[in-house]
């Protein structure tokens, strides 16, 4: 990445599910959040980059859980898609207490995906500890780690149909909906969980701050009516935030819980199966999957235990209640206090500058590859919102990138050209003051791969 744009790194290689957790004794499981992520810490499987997680490796992992001879998960292909990619179900446990859990419906949206094999992973490796074995016991939890893998191949939100998954609940013109409402109705589970991500922009709080994870105990009805489904999933959403607090402070929201009529989480809680969504955003840091992945396996752990042992019930539903609302009023980078030339012909100014950026995959010669686009998203007065870097411009000058000027370059006050437009890509330079010209200090690109 350009010197000042935060990357993201790939490590080389990663094991598949069961058979890269082989040897050594694992510690005791303790059901603590922190203890949680410390076996995560130690333990996890995951790939370091969650977009480079494709269809082909969702079913490899799932084919080394197929082949786990001790019985302890199950596994069954629930149909296909509608180019016929299999979509495969993992269960494990025997208890009473139905669970789902499905991730991806939207194709681009995979943290949850990754977290979903370090899960199986995690209880494959400490079936025998009494902690887990009191949750197998207890619950029987159904999971889909990639219910959209036509999306998620193209790494888009929608299939193929062009439908987004998550509002054809009533309709049902995809096959992947169709598969996901035949499995409800088939297990009848006592609780769901939605596993999304959410736009990077999103934030959380007053003054904001970028939103790592966003919870929303689902409405069934227009009047958000109150039944013991909704003060149920109220109360796990309890759980999820005190778990996950002390490791993101101040970076969990809650969403709008206005009903929508279309959506699969409103209409399962509408048949009888109360819905949790966990949606994950950015997180502050060039290596931002790991993190994130780990949020959502301490999460779920956590959510799965508090059903487990009844506990959930305990908990104080005023914590979702007291979460601060999402707002939309974040970019990936906020560049604050800067002289802005946004054109040679238009006077420097002072403001800000933010900068919005997504991940795109493309694959090129067969290979998978991943790259961070931005654009300039808005300039002048943002102190009314936040970035998840965040860069001081004070005495600096934000300006349209001169081709082929490394960081370092001193460049005449006239090298100066281009514009910088607020919707469109722009490469720009932060510079600062050097005689009579500037000295390029960062630069901000606006599609580099990432590696």
């Amino acid at each position: 990445m350009s010197a000042g744009f935060p990357g993201i790194a790939r490590s080389a290689g990663f094991g598949l599910a069961l058979a890269a957790l082989a040897g050594g004794q694992p510690a005791p499981v303790q059901l603590e959040p922190a203890a949680i992520a410390r076996v995560w810490d130690a333990e996890h499987v995951s790939s370091p980059l969650t977009p480079l997680v494709d269809h082909a490796e969702v079913m490899r992992r799932v084919d080394a859980i197929r082949r786990d001879p001790s019985g302890l998960f199950r596994v069954r292909d629930l149909g296909r898609s509608v180019e016929g990619r299999t979509i495969s179900e993992v269960t494990f446990g025997t208890g009473p207490y139905v669970v789902l859990l499905w991730s991806q419906m939207h194709g681009d949206e995979g943290t949850a995906t990754s977290a979903l094999f370090d899960l199986y992973a995690w209880v494959g490796r400490h079936r025998d500890d009494p902690a887990v074995r009191g949750m197998l016991g207890a619950l029987t939890v159904h999971t889909v780690p990639m219910l959209n893998p036509d999306g998620a191949d193209r790494w888009q939100r929608r299939n193929v149909q062009g439908i987004d998954v998550n509002r054809d609940a009533l309709l049902l013109q995809s096959p992947e909906g169709r598969l996901l409402k035949a499995l409800r109705d088939e297990i009848q589970p006592r609780v769901g969980f939605n596993l999304h991500n959410q736009n990077w922009g999103t934030t959380a709080g007053r003054p904001p701050v970028p939103a790592a994870i966003s919870l929303l105990s689902v409405a069934f009805d227009e009047a958000r009516t109150m039944n013991d489904g909704r003060e149920l999933t109220k109360q796990l959403a309890a759980v999820v935030r005190d778990a996950l607090e002390p490791m993101a402070p101040g970076r969990i929201g809650r969403y709008d819980d206005s009903f929508e009529v279309r959506a699969f989480g409103d209409n399962l809680t509408k048949w009888g199966t109360p819905v949790l969504l966990i949606e994950t955003g950015p997180w502050p840091d060039e290596h931002p999957d790991p993190p994130l992945v780990r949020l959502n396996f301490v999460a779920i752990v956590r959510a799965l235990a508090a059903l487990s042992d009844g506990s959930v019930r305990e908990a104080d539903a005023a914590r979702y209640d007291t979460l601060p609302a999402n707002e939309s009023l974040g970019f990936y980078v906020l560049i604050r206090h800067a002289t802005l030339i946004v054109s040679p012909d238009v006077p420097p100014f002072l403001g800000d500058v933010g900068i919005g950026a997504a991940r795109r995959v493309r694959v090129i010669a067969g290979v998978r590859r991943v790259f961070l686009n931005s654009m300039v998203s808005d300039l002048g007065d943002l102190r009314t919102h936040a970035g998840v870097f965040e860069i001081d411009g004070t005495g600096k000058v934000v300006a349209p990138l001169v081709g082929g000027a490394p960081v370092g370059t001193i460049l005449p006050r006239s090298a100066i050209a281009g514009a910088i437009q607020v919707g469109a890509p722009n490469d720009l330079m932060l510079l600062s003051p050097a005689g009579d010209g500037y000295r390029v200090e960062r630069i901000f690109v606006t599609q580099e791969e990432v590696r």
